[in-house]
């Protein structure tokens, strides 16, 4: 009787410490919309190796929207210090590579961790430099041959996206997101954004920030508008989809 009752209090004890440390966690996704006319992109004119760089049809992309009025490049990410991490995700994933190619770089904006080897690759027949303008991070300005490609591992977050541009070729222009955490994304060609794996039962806060806009300051939601300061926006997660739906832009956030 003695030992079914130790047994029994050990599995019981085990049961609720188990309980105390399960952990839940939620996805956050939504979609970011044009609220106007959707834009036309610009060509851009290559006039530098135009032997090779003249043979694309180069496109600005400070402001791609889709036919739909999806709003690609959106960055959306965790601003909370210390968030909780779940254990998948703990450690930086495969490098990521940020590539020169066709006269542009791919892709337009990149997200990668602190500690977390950035590849800077050149898959063209010219040569390419990356002039990364980090804050908290020393800039770098690397030559890339033809065909070469260099690293860069970021010790520190940066608050906002770090430009980056080809001296060489001046129409050439993308973004860094150097997160400590793994909750940061870019939103899709169709607008839609999906950060997996953030930890519920509480809130979090969002950052929003897009190239033409900078932060964005407001979101209409079902019609109703509702304003962000420095976009900076707060989201309770419960576990499992968190959807924040369709998000309109007014086409005048991104008149700066």
């Amino acid at each position: 009787m003695k030992a079914s009752f130790t047994l029994s209090f050990a599995t019981v004890a085990a049961l609720a410490v188990s309980a105390v440390h399960a952990d839940e966690w939620g996805t956050i996704k939504g979609k970011f919309v044009f609220g106007g006319a959707a834009p036309t992109a610009t060509e851009l004119k290559a006039d530098k190796d135009v032997e090779v760089c003249g043979k694309h049809k180069l496109l600005a992309e400070e402001l791609v929207v889709a036919a739909d009025k999806g709003i690609a490049n959106v960055v959306v990410f965790v601003r909370d210090k210390g968030v909780k991490v779940h254990p998948d995700l703990a450690t930086p994933g495969d490098k990521v590579v940020l590539d020169n190619k066709d006269c542009r770089f791919e892709p337009h904006v990149a997200v990668v961790r602190t500690g977390q080897t950035l590849v800077i690759r050149n898959s063209d027949s010219v040569g390419h430099n990356s002039n990364v303008a980090t804050i908290k991070n020393s800039p770098s300005n690397n030559l890339i041959p033809a065909g070469g490609e260099a690293t860069v591992t970021f010790a520190s977050e940066e608050a906002i996206p770090a430009q980056v541009t080809c001296n060489i070729h001046p129409w050439m222009k993308s973004w860094l997101v150097v997160r400590p955490n793994p909750y940061a994304t870019v939103s899709k060609a169709d607008g839609s954004f999906e950060i997996k794996n953030v930890p519920a039962g509480g809130e979090i806060e969002l950052q929003i920030w897009h190239e033409k806009a900078g932060y964005v300051g407001e979101v209409t939601v079902s019609g109703k508008a509702e304003k962000i300061a420095k976009g900076r926006k707060k989201v309770k997660v419960a576990a499992g989809d968190n959807d924040l739906g369709e998000m309109v832009l007014d086409a005048n956030l991104f008149k700066k």
